[in-house]
């Protein structure tokens, strides 16, 4: 197997444009550069110029493969008589993109195998075309059902066995268990699971004062200006609306609304996105601020980042400074200066592995610890920015106890002053429809498998007024 060197993602020489083509080359960067799948594929897709039957089978073979990545790792491990970690990464991709079309969708097995050779014959050695042959061959001898009794007959504890037939990784899946078992629903945990590999609809927002939802779109069930679309491309949407209508999960669109609309805006005030980047949230806080009169200055350290967000901030006739700060030293720098500050934490992203499958590779507990006392710090510096009486949000996109409810009790310990507000009746009270919202009155922790949505978790905090 370590004939040559495999091309890789990197190589200027394009692969023929098809969808299987365009999937192994997204998957392949997922790989090797740490590329993010929903930035990378809808370019790749462009660059190829595919129909949009081979668009959504690209879709498809990308994400259904990098959901089921870990499952696929154990079929395959046994098929070849190897452990995957002695098989060339290149070759891997086209195993796991091969096992997923054999396991998972309805392509004749005679066609994912022969596309699969063709494959590895492009970017492996001339031996590993047997070697994909032999092994997706005998994955194709058996029944998928005969795959996951063999995978769970393999396991070495029965979370072993979730974490393989679900794809998540075992530290995930016990941590969501704690979560869910703070609410009472611990039993709720294999449709969260089953949530977390399913295509989540695509969801957009109408920034509020700038644009409506285009006629026949489905309104969200929670938030006020979130809709869904109507199958057509919501890219040209977003492009034929100048960005003011947004791809935007309606669990993001809450996060801010819930600062935004939990009490009337005064004239003049003045509000802070603390770690802005990509700018969704940005853009729609701008659109607030432009409605109610209130200044808004954005802030994000990563300077990729920051141009992310003066690009999404350009759909808004509002102008919004971006300051490219480490955020931790706002507060010091700032002191008292803002009546609502947005901070959408940098975390480990698993509240969104519906969207993002590959960050449940990435992380590990490890990266929790440190992830959680970067959070404590960046709330004590925007405890430090807020003025008296003002607003603060605190949001993660993830579920995991150490990011969510630990941050905000340590930080209700480190400033007496601090105050919870009453969040979950804030968010109630944007949506028409009932959120069935369990455990703390005064945080909210949406589920995707419960609402439809990103885990988004979001603490409303204040301080006394003057």
């Amino acid at each position: 197997m370590n004939d040559r060197r495999a091309r890789d993602s990197r190589d200027p020489r394009p692969l023929a444009a098809s969808a299987r083509t365009v999937a192994y080359d997204v998957i392949s960067a997922v790989r090797d550069s740490d590329a993010y799948a929903n930035l990378l594929l809808p370019s790749r897709i462009a660059r190829a110029d595919l129909s949009p039957a081979d668009a959504a089978l690209a879709t498809e073979l990308t994400y259904g493969t990098l959901r089921m990545q870990g499952y696929y790792d154990r079929v395959i491990s046994r098929a070849a008589g190897r452990p995957v970690d002695r098989i060339d990464p290149p070759i891997l991709d086209v195993l796991r993109l091969g096992a997923h079309q054999l396991l998972s969708t309805r392509i004749p097995p005679h066609a994912a195998v022969n596309e699969s050779v063709a494959l590895a014959r492009a970017v492996g050695s001339r031996s590993a075309t047997g070697f994909v042959n032999g092994v997706l061959r005998e994955i194709g001898r058996h029944t998928p059902e005969e795959w996951r009794d063999r995978v769970v007959a393999g396991a070495k504890s029965t979370d072993d066995a979730l974490a393989a037939v679900t794809s998540h990784p075992t530290w995930v899946i016990r941590a969501f268990r704690r979560s869910l078992e703070a609410e009472g629903h611990g039993g709720e945990l294999e449709a969260l699971l089953a949530a977390d590999n399913a295509a989540p609809k695509v969801n957009l927002i109408a920034l509020p004062g700038l644009a409506d939802a285009p006629a026949g779109a489905r309104s969200d069930r929670y938030s006020p200006v979130g809709f869904s679309g109507d199958g057509g491309d919501p890219l040209r949407l977003v492009q034929s609306s100048n960005g003011r209508l947004r791809v935007q999960d309606e669990g993001s669109q809450l996060a801010a609304l819930a600062l935004t609309r939990a009490r009337p805006v005064r004239e003049g005030e003045r509000w802070l996105d603390l770690c802005a980047g990509p700018g969704g949230k940005a853009a729609l806080l701008a659109a607030e601020a432009l409605a109610g009169g209130a200044a808004l200055v954005a802030n994000e350290l990563v300077p990729a980042r920051a141009e992310l967000v003066r690009k999404a901030l350009a759909a808004v006739p509002l102008d919004v400074p971006v300051w490219e700060q480490d955020g931790v030293d706002v507060g010091r720098d700032h002191p008292g200066e803002f009546d609502r500050i947005l901070l959408d934490a940098p975390c480990t992203g698993l509240g969104a592995l519906r969207r993002r499958p590959e960050a449940r590779w990435r992380k590990d507990p490890k990266d929790v610890a440190e992830l959680s006392a970067l959070q404590a710090r960046l709330l004590d510096s925007a405890v430090a920015a807020l003025a008296p009486g003002g607003l603060l949000a605190y949001v993660t996109c993830s579920p995991h106890i150490a990011e969510t409810r630990s941050v905000v009790a340590a930080a209700l310990e480190r400033h007496p002053t601090l105050q919870k507000v009453a969040t979950a009746e804030v968010v109630q009270g944007l949506a028409e429809e009932r959120l069935d919202l369990a455990g703390d009155p005064d945080v909210v922790q949406l589920w995707p498998h419960r609402h439809l949505t990103d885990a988004m978790f979001i603490a409303l905090l204040t301080t006394p007024a003057p």
